[in-house]
């Protein structure tokens, strides 16, 4: 990310220099103008209230994304400190804001009048109290007529906090409000990547995977002061929220469907098995013919498939340091090598190709005549096809995990 830190580094207005500030409000803006006045000033107040109670210094910077109306100029004269950041993108601006901080403790908030950043003091109380993270929840707090669509309000915000906290179990009922509250080695933990909006429901998440000590703090949403269509796209951003929520749940997007065909494939077969080609198995009125050994060893290779895609996104996690080790993680590390994955999928090939090889040589002696060894013949491709799968998803997972041959070298958040 192209960070370009201006120099020019006024006086604290809470006090004290920036070099010897504890607190940083960011806020990221692109041309803001209008509402950039009230947002510095109202940061300003916040900052005295903070230097009150806690006798804590703190410094104000705007993480300017290539604004062309003379917000950047704006906001040195109001006496912050101006940060451009050259990639577009909300995540991108924020990212750059809070690296070029020099607070320990880290204020994020738009500075299009929304928010207002004296709800900000108890958050740095609570950082003060030894939390991680504080996130300001709009939802048991107040929402100003106008403030927010009902769209967002009734629908986006509880359908993505609601599905955020099934899977990851945040604790925080407003997993995307914009004004929050975090300590500086928190931020570093954390590993934000995020380009877009979605930046918010990404530090939420590795949050709670990181088990970070989070809590909550009611704030009030304002209209925003912008005479302008807002940057945000709700049906856009929301999708983005939502992709980005499964990409960070490889149990739930691979494990949860591998279990479902799990137990398609062990009934189909189950059934197929409990029956001849003569005589079918018939359960519930439905006949288990040779069609359902096409439908079971899908469902088998799938359940494969997945589960490998899932240990890969663990795998990823793990070595990229936002995630700790699932429950069953220490089982699965402990017999999961790439030695055995190559013997144990090299093994399945070979099984699978014998018994193509009995079947052709039956399909030969009867002079290539319509063969009647179908149940072995997709059988033995399954077979085929799953040890593929293992063999060089061993070599996979061993590539994701940075050239470790066991899952048990891999580095601990």
């Amino acid at each position: 990310m192209d960070v370009m830190v201006d120099d020019r580094r006024p006086a604290n207005p809470a006090g004290g220099t920036d070099h010897g500030c504890a607190i940083t409000i960011v806020m990221p803006c692109l041309n803001e103008e209008k509402a950039l006045p009230h947002c510095i000033a109202n940061a300003r107040h916040a900052l005295a209230e903070i230097s009150r109670l806690f006798s804590l210094t703190g410094e104000i910077v705007i993480a300017d994304n290539g604004s062309t109306d003379g917000s950047a100029s704006l906001a040195r004269r109001m006496g912050a400190r101006v940060v451009p950041v050259a990639d577009r993108g909300y995540g991108n601006t924020l990212i750059g804001g809070v690296r070029a901080a020099h607070g320990r403790y880290i204020v994020m908030g738009d500075c299009d009048g929304s928010y207002d950043f004296r709800d900000a003091v108890p958050m740095v109380a609570a950082l003060l109290d030894g939390y991680d993270f504080c996130n300001g929840t709009r939802l048991r707090g107040r929402i100003l007529p106008g403030a927010m669509p009902l769209k967002n309000r009734y629908l986006g915000n509880p359908v993505l906090s609601g599905i955020l906290n099934l899977l990851f179990r945040s604790g925080l009922s407003d997993a995307h409000c914009g004004l929050r509250a975090f300590t500086r080695s928190a931020f570093d933990r954390l590993q934000i990547d995020s380009e877009g909006m979605e930046l918010a429901s990404e530090m939420v998440i590795k949050a709670a995977l990181l088990k970070l000590r989070r809590t909550e703090v009611p704030i009030t949403l304002h209209p925003d002061l912008r005479d302008r269509t807002p940057h945000l796209r709700p049906w856009r951003d929301g999708w983005r929220h939502l992709r980005y929520i499964l990409m960070l749940a490889p149990e739930w997007l691979f494990l949860g469907p591998a279990a479902v065909f799990g137990i398609l494939a062990l009934v189909s077969l189950t059934a197929i098995l409990g029956g001849t080609e003569q005589a079918p198995f018939r359960m519930l009125g439905i006949t288990f013919g040779d069609h359902w050994i096409v439908i079971g060893c899908m469902a088998a290779v799938l359940c494969h498939l997945l589960v490998l895609f899932g240990i890969v996104g663990i795998v990823h996690g793990l070595r990229s340091r936002y995630r700790r080790p699932p429950w069953f993680w220490s089982h699965l590390a402990e017999v999961v090598t790439l030695e055995r994955s190559l013997i144990l999928g090299a093994a399945a090939i070979v099984a699978g190709l014998w018994i193509i090889g009995a079947v052709a040589w039956d399909w030969i002696k009867i002079r290539f005549t319509n063969p009647h060894e179908i149940r072995a013949l997709v059988a033995a491709c399954t077979l085929v096809i799953i040890g593929s799968q293992h063999l060089f998803g061993g070599f996979l997972l061993s590539i994701i995990g940075g050239n470790r041959a066991r899952l048990q070298d891999l580095p601990q958040a």
